[in-house]
């Protein structure tokens, strides 16, 4: 377990190497994605003991409709199952489920299951679980844009009221802290359209592991990274010492 002291409020993560995982077992790739689940489940449960309050994944980007129909359909009844499961064990342990993305992009029993999944979940507490679905961070910041024009066309705002602090609040994540702390598993070194506009001032960290081989062990030690570092916000690292010596 980590130190409590500075545990990231928020953290995000990008799963990779699902598909890698199984074909180094020779195993089809849906294989990996079975096993990336049940890596998930741990995680999920060791960032609540830990004491992180958010947790958003990257399930499913908006570039993963280009790959292999097969393997997308199978993707898509792998999300269908586990929603009902999933949810459920995660309502018991009092977790909040969000789904963020263009969703209108899914069949409409999918749509259906996210809808419960949420509803079911909403006045969850514990922690909130956030899950990128048909997400891209260039959507996000223009379907942003859109809304925000909008809101001037239509007389809700003025034009020079709109600033930083408008703005994230028409992005995904609206309502959220940005994260602390990105963590990207199966030693690619890119963000690849992940939370562009919330990512300004996180921090990164990547590790060579595979997705379905990230254990709370690995996350531990992520975050005792994170804790490592100074975060300067602009500043200079003699101003942050003042402002908490002050």
């Amino acid at each position: 377990m980590t130190n409590t002291a500075e545990i990231p409020t928020h953290i995000a993560i990008v799963m990779d190497g699902n598909g890698r995982w199984a074909q180094k077992r020779k195993r089809p790739r849906t294989f990996g994605h079975q096993a990336g689940l049940k890596a998930l489940r741990k995680i999920v449960e060791h960032a609540g003991k830990s004491g992180v309050r958010e947790l958003t994944v990257f399930a499913f980007s908006s570039e993963n409709w280009s790959r292999p129909k097969k393997e997308v359909g199978r993707l898509m009844d792998l999300f269908m199952r586990a929603l009902d499961r999933e949810t459920k064990e995660l309502h018991e342990n009092g977790v909040r489920i969000r789904f963020i993305g263009d969703l209108a992009a899914f069949a409409p029993e999918m749509q259906q299951k996210i809808d419960s999944a949420m509803t079911q979940t909403a006045e969850n507490r514990k922690m909130t679980l956030n899950v990128a679905a048909n997400y891209g961070g260039r959507w996000d910041i223009v379907n942003a844009a859109r809304k925000t024009a909008e809101a001037v066309a239509n007389g809700q705002i003025m034009l020079d009221e709109v600033d930083e602090n408008y703005f994230s609040r028409q992005a995904a994540l609206g309502d959220s802290s940005n994260p602390d702390l990105f963590i990207r598993t199966g030693g690619e070194m890119r963000i690849s359209n992940f939370l562009l506009w919330q990512c300004a001032y996180t921090e990164f960290y990547f590790t060579p592991v595979l997705w379905p081989d990230f254990a709370p062990a690995v996350l531990d030690e992520a975050i005792a990274t994170y804790q490592s570092r100074e975060r300067r916000y602009g500043l200079t690292g003699e101003q942050i010492k003042d402002r908490y010596s002050a």
